[in-house]
């Protein structure tokens, strides 16, 4: 096996307060609600202790608690690069309140983030995770990132070649699971934004 065996499967936290009301949430440390801590028991339920070369999770409470409750608490790193996007002024807001405060137009996709990170920015990051999640199973393998909505988008954007801006394209659920792997030495989505109710 190489590194062209080598799967990347992202796990989007459960359920928090502002996730649910839909406010942006990068560096605020909530934890997940109930149903969050639910879902994350069903990814346990659905993952069913499979092995991975390598855990890395975000250091939010979020990301660290859906992967602890999914199984993976003791042998999951630490990764900064797994940060959520620093939204700089929108944090804590909706789309519809920056839009009321900037122009019907506004999108943290194309807009200037003040006080926080340009979207190519967290693309270099993201591409700083891949390089290690590869690294750490140089014989191929699967790899488990438990982290953010924006990161993984953008994320799974930059392993398939497209720009930061490319994952404004995909849509990600709270307790999802994707992976992103090879087909003949291609990179891939091979799963996206699957929720496991009926699998």
């Amino acid at each position: 096996m190489s590194v062209e065996k080598t799967e990347l499967w992202l796990v989007r936290h459960g359920e928090t307060e502002w996730s649910l009301d839909g406010r942006h949430t990068s560096w605020t440390d909530i934890p997940l609600t109930d149903h969050g801590r639910q879902r994350a028991v069903e990814l346990k339920e659905f993952l069913a202790g499979k092995k991975f070369a390598a855990v890395f999770v975000s250091p939010r409470q979020r990301a660290r608690e859906t992967c602890e409750i999914a199984g993976y608490g003791d042998v999951a790193v630490i990764e900064d690069g797994l940060q959520e996007w620093n939204y700089g002024e929108s944090e804590g807001k909706t789309t519809a309140q920056m839009r009321a405060l900037h122009g019907p137009t506004w999108s943290v996709w194309t807009d200037p983030i003040i006080g926080g990170e340009s979207v190519e920015a967290v693309g270099d990051r993201a591409d700083g995770v891949i390089a290690k999640s590869l690294a750490a199973a140089p014989e191929g393998g699967a790899v488990a990132l438990f982290a953010h909505a924006h990161i993984l988008r953008i994320l799974a954007a930059r392993w398939i070649g497209l720009p930061a801006v490319g994952g404004k394209l995909f849509a990600l659920g709270t307790g999802s699971v994707s992976v992103l792997g090879h087909e003949r030495e291609t990179r891939v989505i091979s799963k996206w934004n699957r929720g496991f109710e009926n699998e």
